[in-house]
């Protein structure tokens, strides 16, 4: 049975411009559901958009996933006024219907998870339903404009612990047979399973108050994941982390960085007492690429736009857990892997954003003794383990 997730973007967005390409905890908001859709149960996953900058992000930063692809969407498919069932429809021509299962992921939902997503597929799986969509059961009252309560009786009025709320549709994940969505040619239909999510999913994000809540809750959910243990794993970004961010150019283009050299005696150090260095930076720098082979560091993952989902490629891949994981940042690309490793530290002059959600804030400034610092750090903090 071959599941196939669709991720459908547009250029256009009225209410925030750019939404999909947006930095939401330094992450492009799209990326969000993409991360969980690929360690989900799906076969393959499918950006689908009328954005070629989106298809070649997607196209360069996820080769390590042989899950993910993107194609090109028809512009009369990917108007205001066009319907999530005509992008659908295009779809699934343009792949000449080669699926089971069709399942819709809105970008516009980060909170979905790939628990979620196997959850609706099991659904379809069991041969039971026909289509699945996700909900939220919220405890509100609700009326009709004339001033009468729809789900309650005002002269009974319910405890929340005794009110059974009223489900609500949340727009996050659907999923139908091929055979349900080529007789209806619509997300869901036949007999349909409802797959709960939590309340905080039913956020839209239409506003930049909306996208001002939706990042503080992911936040908040990445950190109260975090679990703590014995540090295997020392992952550093490279500028603002091993140099002080600043770099000299010249008409040929990149020039110099500044390294300090006992951040090189640390890692030395620390490696001999078995931790792993792994450097995962967005650059594509040649000088990078020598200091490291300098260092003697052989995990150096160059070009890294989304470096969120390939720290979970890599743990997942290594068979550890976040947990193991201490990690070095000081810009807001580094933001949701800090909130989510074992151990998070920034250097002294690291931007504010991420200062305020580290773990530890070194004394030390980047280029200057950071990384030393920290590696003395997990010396003495591993001798308990």
């Amino acid at each position: 049975m071959k599941k196939i997730g669709i991720i459908p973007l547009r250029k256009g967005s009225k209410s925030i411009i750019g939404k999909n390409k947006r930095k939401m905890v330094g992450r492009p908001l799209f990326t969000w559901v993409l991360k969980e859709a690929i360690f989900s149960n799906l076969d393959e996953i499918v950006v689908f958009t009328d954005d070629t900058n989106i298809i070649t992000f997607v196209e360069t930063h996820y080769q390590w996933s042989p899950k993910v692809k993107a194609l090109l969407r028809d512009d009369q498919n990917a108007t205001d006024t066009a319907s999530t069932e005509s992008a659908l429809l295009e779809f699934s021509e343009k792949i000449n219907q080669a699926f089971d299962v069709l399942c819709l992921l809105q970008a516009t939902s980060p909170f979905t998870t790939s628990k979620t997503i196997n959850q609706s597929l099991e659904a379809i799986q069991s041969n039971t339903y026909d289509a699945t969509l996700t909900v939220v059961n919220t405890h509100r009252f609700t009326w009709n404009s004339n001033g009468t309560p729809i789900n309650y009786d005002v002269f009974n009025r319910p405890r929340r612990q005794d009110f059974e709320g009223l489900l609500i549709e949340n727009g996050a994940v659907y999923c139908t047979t091929k055979q349900a969505f080529i007789k209806s040619k619509n997300r869901v239909s036949g007999n349909i399973k409802l797959i709960p999510m939590p309340e905080e999913s039913l956020y839209e994000i239409d506003s930049e108050t909306d996208w001002q809540i939706a990042e503080t809750l992911l936040i908040a959910r990445l950190k109260s994941q975090k679990e703590t243990t014995k540090i295997t794993h020392l992952v550093l970004d490279v500028d603002g982390v091993f140099t002080n961010g600043t770099i000299t150019y010249t008409k040929e283009g990149e020039h110099t960085k500044t390294f300090d050299m006992r951040d090189g005696m640390g890692l030395e150090i620390i490696r001999e007492l078995g931790v792993k260095v792994w450097v995962i930076t967005s650059e594509a720098s040649e000088l990078v690429a020598q200091r490291m082979k300098k260092l003697k560091i052989e995990n150096v993952f160059l070009n890294a736009k989304d470096k969120y989902a390939l720290l979970y490629y890599l743990a997942d891949k290594e068979n550890i857990a976040l947990g193991n994981i201490a990690y070095m940042g000081d810009d807001v690309n580094d933001l949701a892997n800090m909130c989510s490793v074992g151990w998070s530290m920034a250097p002294q002059n690291a931007t504010n954003m991420v200062k305020q959600h580290a773990d530890m804030v070194l004394s030390r400034p980047s280029g200057n003794g950071a990384i030393r610092e920290a590696c003395d750090f997990i010396l003495n903090y591993n001798k308990r383990f």
